[in-house]
């Protein structure tokens, strides 16, 4: 059973529609290939909508199109783009957009690491920026060019848990997302009225190919755990309801409260020896 979804404290920006119009419409999601990009993909096509797949990994997202398409009676099509490279992410749009007008983005494409800020290469976590905020902002940006002027459509910018603190070990990665939230807040507020839904999807620990990469462990029954289709459905509710910002999970959503609550020096400290018995 799904975790409730109801986000904390964050007012809805107000729109012409009681809920988000998915069928018949396309949705550009990256990191598609896995984990909660690919729980985006299968549960956006079973609501109706034509769903294109980003990420590097052509093969895979061909094998998943072809497979959403046959299951739902969908249009689903693969764009094979490494965001996280300059350009990328204007031509993946590109060849998104050329395919039908994009009423829905999800931001989902990322990745972590994790160990002392000094002893990660330099260059990687440069990359891990590019992608985590570069790209997002970037598409971001593309879309709310072109749903305002349609005054409907949504964006889904997938934060974290860590956005809401500083997280020692991950020190780069949490910066990330925490620019990643703040983003979508303040361009959720800009387009309060305007039709257009901006949402930041926070989740906590979920398994996907992401842990391979930081170097984490989540396993089953940890506090805050959640599976991708899950974390989906939360935001998805979410969506419908014009709400802002989601946690999914109960254990999640105090995390987050905590993490903004308790004097910054304190939170920090807590979350480096969460990190320290995890890793």
């Amino acid at each position: 059973m799904s975790a409730p979804s109801a986000a904390w404290p964050c007012p809805a920006p107000a729109g012409p529609e009681p809920g988000f119009v998915y069928r018949g419409r396309w949705a550009l999601i990256t990191g598609a290939s896995m984990g909660i990009g690919e729980a985006f993909a299968r549960a956006l096509a079973a609501r109706g909508m034509n769903v294109i797949l980003c990420a590097r990994s052509a093969g895979r997202l061909q094998s998943l199109a072809r497979e959403i398409a046959d299951a739902h009676g969908v249009q689903a099509h693969a764009v094979a783009a490494d965001l996280a490279r300059p350009g990328e992410a204007a031509r993946a749009w590109r060849e998104a957009a050329a395919l039908g007008p994009i009423h829905l983005l999800v931001n989902n494409a990322g990745f972590g690491l994790r160990g002392r800020f000094e002893g990660l290469a330099a260059d990687r976590q440069a990359e891990m920026v590019a992608l985590n905020c570069t790209a997002v902002l970037e598409l971001a940006h593309l879309a709310l060019g072109e749903m305002r002027p349609r005054a409907t459509g949504g964006v889904i910018n997938v934060a974290s848990i860590v956005a809401f603190q500083p997280v020692p070990l991950m020190a780069t990665y949490a910066a990330t997302k925490a620019f990643v939230l703040s983003l979508t807040e303040s361009l959720a507020e800009e387009n309060r009225g305007s039709g257009v839904r901006v949402l930041a999807l926070c989740p906590g620990p979920t398994p996907s190919g992401f842990q391979a990469v930081a170097g984490t462990n989540v396993q089953q029954g940890q506090p805050g755990y959640l599976l991708p289709g899950q974390v989906v459905d939360a935001a998805l509710r979410a969506l419908d309801a014009g709400e802002v910002r989601v946690v999914p999970g109960a254990v999640n959503r105090a995390a987050a409260v905590l993490g903004r609550l308790l004097p910054l020096g304190v939170a920090t400290r807590i979350a480096r020896v969460i990190n320290e018995k995890r890793g």
